[in-house]
């Protein structure tokens, strides 16, 4: 699927609920169904700077695409690195550089976080675009080299 097509995935999912409180528990339980992150990930590099909660991410190159794994020690910070992780994971670095991410505003996630989880928020996705870009100039210099 297309980062496009799961971001409408995701605001259908979220639109079935009209109280935030419902939205919390849908953003709990997608924290809870993430896998949890191996003990070698958590590393002081790959603890995102910004965010209130512990919160690391872990970014592979695989067959030309990005795969994120991340954790949190909060719940609904966890829930968050789920939502990012469902939408940019497995895509290539330069799908998610293009990508614009209308799902968070349309969602309404960033209006019900408090700042600091929204902080975060901001936080996380521009390590994941941090990602993309190093290993999107990786690639184009093995490009220039081959």
């Amino acid at each position: 699927m297309t980062i496009n097509e799961l971001q409408d995935k995701v605001i259908d999912d979220f639109s079935a609920f009209d109280d935030w409180m419902d939205k919390y528990a849908l953003l709990i339980d997608l924290g809870n169904s993430l896998p949890p992150l191996e003990e070698k990930y958590k590393t002081e590099s790959n603890l995102i700077e910004g965010c209130q909660s512990r919160v690391w991410l872990q970014a592979d190159y695989i067959d030309g695409r990005l795969v994120f794994k991340g954790e949190s020690d909060a719940v609904i910070v966890k829930g968050i690195v789920s939502l990012l992780i469902s939408v940019l994971s497995d895509h290539t670095p330069q799908e998610i550089l293009n990508a614009d991410l209308y799902f968070v505003e349309r969602i309404g996630l960033k209006e019900h976080l408090s700042p600091t989880r929204s902080n975060g928020l901001v936080a996380m996705l521009k390590q994941m675009r941090m990602y993309a870009l190093a290993f999107h100039t990786k690639e184009e210099e093995e490009t220039k080299t081959k």
